[in-house]
């Protein structure tokens, strides 16, 4: 258990320690499966086809130089995702320069001027200050100009020095566009925002709404334009209706600079009106659309489609003719005869996909045959106009084809929370992770490689999972045996992220997600779900004492069941029953990790819950609990000093009278600005008689580690959204 506290502390503190140049000196190297969590914002740079930039929305920024198969987080020194804003803007006429955003609030631009390698932000004074940046834009053939446009409706530009604010822009600007038909100085610029389509004709000072032949009332969900100096053609994507039993909305063109436009729909487009999925729209939804100056009659339109094997399904559009016709190119489920689409971890295992429709979809500035999008897991990209899409979050570690022998390697682009990291104490090269989101994964060779569960054990249409297929989200932990080689409990839950402030800062009842407790036999292969006396609810928990047996040489395990409590086992985890007793509130029995001290002391959290929803956190149940006698009776260790908003703790090996708890300020009102300062990292050497706040480095931390070896040395982490 030593070795798994420390690997899982190193592991934590590596997400930040990546060196700040673009080096590959750095001492840490990122381990597990790439993908698995939401990806935003990809862009390339129009100097060097190979380098592309994407973000994630657990904090980081990936930069790849070799064509997307590897990737290097930057270190958040640096700059940090902002996946709300726009997308890192490469300079179309200054190789090296590259604009960004950093952090929550997106209205901040960061610059670098040595292709991706250091970044700092621009001077205050020169900070648009025009609210929620969603685009930067600038016309190569005025280099020195820079646009900006933000959520709330507002266009602003600089030629290097103060901004100008523009007239006429309503709604969340989505893109620019400009027609170089036109001379420099004459020529016409375009913003497509939810409103509608802009056009300026005095360089972005002013606009007005250039709409005529869009739906008056719908508003756009995409724009793109290209001009090659010879044609100009601008493309819109609006919400789409039935009307008189037709589909109506969808894509939309304009090849005379927005004074007109035509609907660009025909039967190689969906136009279903009625829905063959209850799990799909009911009619098409078209939700983004790119196109760029090198071919501007080639556009490329994202359909969230009525079904979900072709045709109408969920996919990408290619028109060569400025809309007039239209080919499928993405097919990404290898259960379609038209598979395209590089296979991953996922569709391996499973021989299915669970790729949604983009968050975010891209072109290249200068190449009209490379795209790319992302999703809430993956980013897949194009270098040949859709014949093919590379998984730019997966690559094989060797050339196997067969799910059973195919291994994955680490290319850098690691987004998924990570809840711990296993070193199996009989098989040290056997690693394993316990995931948020996609569950489970495990190395046999010391993390070089990793599969995702499997390989799996049914063939066909679709693999089965190991445990059930409502449990897999989250795998929060792992038991080992302490004497049986591959003996190993696992707490799994379809409910994800307890306790992070998307689960508990908008969760106001019990979870309706089902999870529970597995073992497994032979190092995680395959499982088998333990369920008698249990609740079917999220496991967050599982410890063992590796010190009494029952007669028949059994396990002794207990489990934290989330707004349930505790429950405990005397036969490997056969047969259950509540250990409860003290512990919690009958309103808030939110328990979280559990903690079995070598002294045999048990120590569970319940961390907070508000009530009502968006109102204050209530008091009720929360805090620090103990148990001395094998969890039949609890006491708060944390008494007298109450904490709203705990999230985790540590305890010292030595000695459990010294604790570390981590914990968030939280609303006291129903004004969430209202909020405690308890933010923070609290401890008590003396059992919980006296606490103190040691460590604020901002308002939400998580926890402590305890170093084995090395007596006074603690890791700490903080966490969370902002610290407003």
């Amino acid at each position: 258990m030593r070795c798994t506290f420390v690997t899982i502390a190193v592991l934590l503190t590596a997400c930040w320690l990546l060196p700040a140049a673009d080096s590959e000196a750095g001492r840490w190297t990122p381990v597990g499966l790439c993908g698995g969590g939401g990806l935003f914002n990809p862009s390339a740079s129009p100097h060097d086809p190979k380098m592309m930039m994407a973000e994630c929305d657990m904090g980081g920024r990936y930069i790849s130089r070799d064509g997307g198969r590897h990737w290097r987080m930057i270190h958040r020194g640096q700059i940090g995702s902002a996946v709300r804003g726009a997308p890192a803007y490469f300079h179309p006429t200054r190789p090296g320069e590259i604009y960004a955003l950093s952090g929550f609030t997106a209205d901040t631009i960061y610059r670098s001027t040595d292709n991706g390698a250091t970044w700092a932000p621009l001077p205050r004074d020169r900070q648009p200050r025009a609210g929620l940046i969603t685009r930067f834009y600038v016309d190569r053939d005025r280099p020195e100009r820079l646009f900006v446009g933000t959520a709330e409706g507002n266009v602003a530009f600089s030629d290097g020095g103060a901004w100008t604010s523009a007239r006429g822009v309503s709604g969340r600007v989505i893109q620019f566009a400009v027609d170089r038909t036109e001379p420099v100085g004459k020529r016409s610029l375009f913003v497509g925002t939810s409103a509608g389509v802009f056009r300026s004709d005095d360089g972005g000072a002013t606009f007005t709404k250039a709409v005529g032949g869009l739906p008056s009332d719908k508003g756009l969900t995409g724009f793109a334009g290209g001009s090659d100096g010879k044609t100009t053609v601008l493309y819109a994507t609006t919400p789409c209706w039935v009307a008189d039993g037709r589909l109506a909305g969808g894509v939309y063109v304009s090849t005379d600079a927005a004074k007109t436009w035509r609907r660009a729909m025909n039967p190689k487009i969906n136009v279903q009106t009625t829905g063959t999925s209850p799990y799909r729209p009911k009619i098409p939804r078209y939700t983004h659309v790119v196109a760029n100056d090198a071919n501007p009659r080639r556009a490329y339109a994202a359909c969230d489609g009525t079904r979900y094997f072709p045709p109408n399904h969920a996919t990408i559009y290619r028109t060569d003719d400025a809309g007039q016709s239209w080919v499928e190119t993405f097919f990404v489920d290898p259960r379609f005869k038209e598979f395209n689409v590089d296979h991953d971890w996922m569709t391996s295992y499973r021989g299915t996909s669970w790729v949604a429709g983009p968050r975010h979809m891209e072109i290249s500035p200068v190449d009209p045959d490379t795209v790319m999008r992302t999703d809430g897991m993956f980013l897949f990209f194009t270098r040949d106009a859709g014949k093919h899409w590379t998984a730019g979050h997966a690559v094989k570690a060797g050339d196997a084809a067969d799910d059973a022998k195919i291994t994955w390697a680490n290319n850098g682009l690691v987004v998924t929370t990570t809840w711990n990291y296993y070193v199996d104490p009989h098989q040290p090269k056997r690693h394993y992770i316990a995931y948020t989101d996609i569950g489970f994964a495990r190395s046999v060779d010391g993390g070089v490689t990793w599969r995702w569960w499997g390989p799996s054990a049914a063939k066909g249409e679709a693999h089965t999972f190991p445990v059930p297929d409502r449990w897999t989200n989250t795998c929060y932990e792992l038991a080992f045996d302490p004497k049986v080689p591959g003996k190993i409990w696992g707490a799994f839950s379809g409910h994800h992220d307890i306790p992070n402030e998307n689960s508990i800062w908008r969760g106001t009842g019990k979870s309706r997600l089902p999870g529970g407790i597995c073992l497994t036999e032979d190092f995680g292969v395959t499982w088998k779900a333990l369920r008698t006396g249990l609740p079917e609810k999220p496991v967050l928990s599982v410890v063992l004492d590796p010190c009494p047996k029952s007669p028949a040489g059994r396990r002794t395990l207990y489990v934290s069941i989330y707004d349930h409590g505790v429950y405990k086992s005397t036969d490997d985890g056969a047969t259950w029953v509540s250990k409860s007793k003290g512990l919690g509130d009958p309103d808030n029995m939110r328990v979280c990790k559990l903690l079995l001290h070598a002294d045999g002391t048990l120590f569970v959290l319940v961390t907070g819950m508000r009530v009502p929803a968006n109102g204050p956190f209530t008091t009720k149940g929360v805090g620090l609990y103990r148990s001395r006698d094998g969890g039949d009776s609890w006491e708060l260790v944390n008494r007298d000093y109450p904490l709203l908003y705990p999230k985790d703790y540590g305890v010292d090996p030595a000695d459990s009278h010294v604790i570390f708890v981590g914990a968030c300020d939280a609303p006291t009102a129903m004004d969430q600005r209202i909020r405690n300062s308890q933010g923070g990292l609290h401890r008590t050497t003396d059992g919980g008689a006296m606490w103190k706040c040691v460590l604020r480095q901002r308002g939400t931390h998580f926890g402590a580690t305890f170093h084995p070896n090395r007596t006074g040395w603690v890791y700490a982490t903080s966490t969370g959204w902002t610290d407003a």
